[in-house]
């Protein structure tokens, strides 16, 4: 191939055949492979891929967004939060999520759905700070709209085309790198609602080593339960 194709930041790998009859595109957790009869032309593949791509990309991030097991909450247990560790609390007559010092104390009796509760509410000023800090500095402040904070099952962030931007809630547990790539990558489509060149420049040059941080998402992610 004299050109490498990238779907969601995933690099397509083309495997050819001589024996091989049609066509196809395999799927994985961070990983996309087109597999091709020998002699079909590059660009008739390039074609059948720009056909498939909103498949693929909704498979990846179904993939890196879906954690492997659910993870157990429990008294004592650790739980990262934005370069924090805090201490998990459990407490029969809590009734919400209460952060004292590096504890968080949550009811006993509905830990989970507490932490997320809490999760979701402290991210939000810090995403917000992240993301309007990142909108800055690509020169594209003026084109920021709300910042919210999501659950959604297929993606770790959207921009919408009013500016709008969302940050998954999980992204709270992630290294700091990862979930400062992942603001960037939002507000970047600010200037570029699309992934082009263009847009992976203006990526780029504010964070000229963000394959390492979308790397870490693809095989990461996952755990982030």
């Amino acid at each position: 191939m004299s050109a490498q194709w990238f779907i969601s930041g995933v690099p397509v790998t083309v495997k050819r055949s001589a024996r091989r009859r049609t066509v196809a595109v395999q799927v994985r957790p961070g990983a996309v492979t087109l597999y091709a009869p020998q002699r079909v032309p590059l660009a008739q593949l390039q074609d059948i891929l720009s056909r498939r791509h909103d498949w693929v990309a909704h498979h990846l991030a179904q993939y890196a967004a879906r954690p492997v097991t659910a993870q157990a909450h429990t008294d004592g247990s650790e739980l990262p939060f934005l370069g924090e560790t805090l201490t998990l609390r459990l407490r029969p007559l809590q009734e919400k999520g209460t952060r004292v010092g590096n504890d968080l104390h949550l009811p006993a009796d509905n830990a989970e759905r507490a932490l997320v509760a809490w999760t979701r509410a402290g991210c939000l000023d810090p995403y917000t700070a992240l993301v309007t800090d990142y909108a800055a500095r690509l020169g594209a402040a003026d084109r920021l709209g709300n910042v919210r904070v999501s659950d959604t099952a297929t993606r770790w962030g959207s921009c919408s085309s009013r500016g709008d931007i969302r940050l998954h809630w999980k992204l709270s547990r992630a290294p700091l790198d990862a979930l400062h790539y992942v603001a960037l990558h939002e507000a970047a489509h600010l200037l570029e609602l699309n992934h082009s060149p263009r847009y992976w420049a203006h990526v780029a040059r504010v964070m000229p080593g963000w394959q390492t941080q979308r790397r870490w998402l693809r095989e990461h992610g996952q755990t982030l339960g």
